[in-house]
């Protein structure tokens, strides 16, 4: 496995349209001294090195290659390689790049009901219950996948980063602390009305300019998975960090669909076996990245963030302003939104009761 890093590129663009001159959107070589095809893939992530998408890529690409016996090549890009969220999704779409992991929540106007995953206090609060639910929720796997499909986006599987957390230049402890706080979201309608609802003033922006907008106050604060929030070093330009626990950060492993139906068995059955492996790997990856790097934010004495966990009475206070979305949700985010929301309430309460499979 070959593996290619890049700087942040201010033309997005233009490298978009560098990409497809010189990929063709083929990625399939001449077959080798043995007769049998090799393959060199392109795999696009929304992260840097050390961070879980990036390192979940490399090792999917590494297993690929261990299984092909060198068959199948993979170049892992890091956030930014290639431009934008929305453009990675666009590559992905039209083939210049093969694989990319893809968040719901930069593609809430192109597949609407992907919008779930903007419902606040709606997923499990453990975990690991979430994992389970990722793995065998069939709204999510088919329905929601169907959809996607359609706009030229197959997921392969849907697994978390870990629960989302808030950072601010003020604490965020109840709904009033929100009044007029610039919020940023990822491009979701839901998502940027969920803040609303607490009273903020939700501003859209790509996660590459978020670093600088809150340094120099063009925002007040953000959510990610601790993690992320540790790696991107947001708390050094946040002097606060709320334990909220709102939401889960969803990834979605994701392969253009055409490029997909046209490989042969062997190289999809590898593939497939590859995305199985990969979901508890993926699991144990955010989990100990989210528990050491909010080690390395509580022992971090040059540039200190002041840090609170919610009680369940103040979480509270956020869910009964937060539940209503749901009935937007059904009612504004594409036909299928209530059908998919119905249906996934019904898998997470069986989750949590035990009921599935474990």
């Amino acid at each position: 496995m070959r593996k290619r890093k890049y700087g942040w590129l201010a033309g997005s663009a233009m490298v978009s349209a560098l990409v497809l001159s010189a990929c063709g959107g083929g990625g399939e070589e001449e077959a080798g001294g043995d007769g049998e095809e090799t393959y060199d893939w392109r795999f696009v992530t929304e992260e840097n090195e050390g961070q879980v998408q990036y390192e979940y890529a490399e090792e999917f690409a590494n297993r690929l290659n261990e299984k092909s016996d060198g068959r199948i090549n993979m170049d892992v890009f890091e956030f930014g390689g290639l431009g934008s969220e929305v453009d990675q999704v666009e590559q992905l779409q039209n083939g210049a790049v093969e694989f990319a992991i893809v968040s719901p929540g930069f593609t809430g106007t192109m597949v609407e009901e992907g919008q779930i995953f903007s419902l606040q206090f709606l997923l499990p609060d453990d975990q690991e219950v979430t994992h389970q639910l990722l793995n065998e929720s069939e709204a999510l796997n088919e329905d929601l996948a169907a959809l996607y499909e359609e706009s030229g986006i197959l997921p392969l599987s849907f697994w978390t980063e870990g629960a989302t957390q808030w950072t601010g230049n003020r604490e965020l402890t109840e709904p009033e602390d929100f009044e007029g706080f610039r919020m940023r979201t990822q491009d979701s309608p839901l998502n940027q009305r969920s803040y609303e609802a607490y009273g903020a003033d939700p501003t859209v922006m790509s996660a590459g300019d978020l670093y600088g907008a809150m340094q120099q106050g063009t925002v007040d604060g953000q959510e990610n998975p601790i993690f992320f929030i540790q790696d991107s070093s947001y708390h050094e330009v946040q002097d606060y960090m709320t334990i909220s626990n709102h939401n889960t950060y969803v990834a979605m492993t994701t392969v253009n669909p055409d490029f997909y139906n046209d490989l042969p068995e062997d190289i999809q059955g590898m593939i497939d076996e590859t995305v199985d492996e990969m979901r508890d790997e993926s699991y144990a990856l955010q989990e100990r990245l989210n528990d050491e790097l909010l080690t390395d934010i509580e022992e971090n004495t040059d540039t200190p963030t002041e840090i609170t966990e919610l009680t369940e009475e103040q979480r509270d206070a956020f869910r009964e302003l937060a539940v209503p979305q749901r009935d937007f949700f059904a009612e504004n985010s594409g036909e299928d939104a209530g059908a998919i929301l119905e249906k996934l309430e019904g898998e997470i309460e069986e989750v949590e009761s035990g009921e599935t499979s474990q």
